[in-house]
């Protein structure tokens, strides 16, 4: 299973940026439709941290704290396409953001560790001047 994150750049603090991350590939029999998928984060100096993930099913999504409310997680199993939508971006949500794939997640499950998932993205790089 491969993933190429996508959409990163510079923005303002109070604007919006859409992420995307399209995949391809099979895991175990199973395809994009059959994934949990989800965002991590890496500030500078900081660990690798949850954003949101998504099920496989029921649209069901979770987030941090930190961004529930201003970011949406979305899919389109059609396209095999994971999407961010951050809207009120902050200084402190700057960051590498990565998409990432759990290929054995129950069916409304939404994965929020990072040893839950199995695929991982290149990462995107999100800048947001104050």
């Amino acid at each position: 299973v491969q993933l190429q994150a996508s959409g990163g750049g510079l923005v303002q603090a109070g604007g919006s940026l859409r992420l995307s991350c399209a995949t391809s590939g099979r895991a175990n029999g199973r395809a994009f439709r059959d994934f949990a998928v989800g965002w991590f984060r890496r500030a500078p100096g900081k660990e690798r941290e949850f954003v949101g993930a998504i099920a496989r099913g029921g649209g069901v999504t979770s987030y941090a704290d930190s961004v529930k409310g201003r970011f949406t997680v979305s899919r389109d199993n059609d396209k095999k396409e994971l999407y961010l939508q951050m809207n009120s971006l902050k200084p402190e949500d700057a960051a590498v953001y990565y998409c990432a794939a759990d290929v054995n997640a129950i069916y409304y499950n939404t994965p929020r560790t990072e040893r839950e998932y199995d695929y991982w993205g290149q990462g995107t790089l999100v800048t947001v001047s104050s």
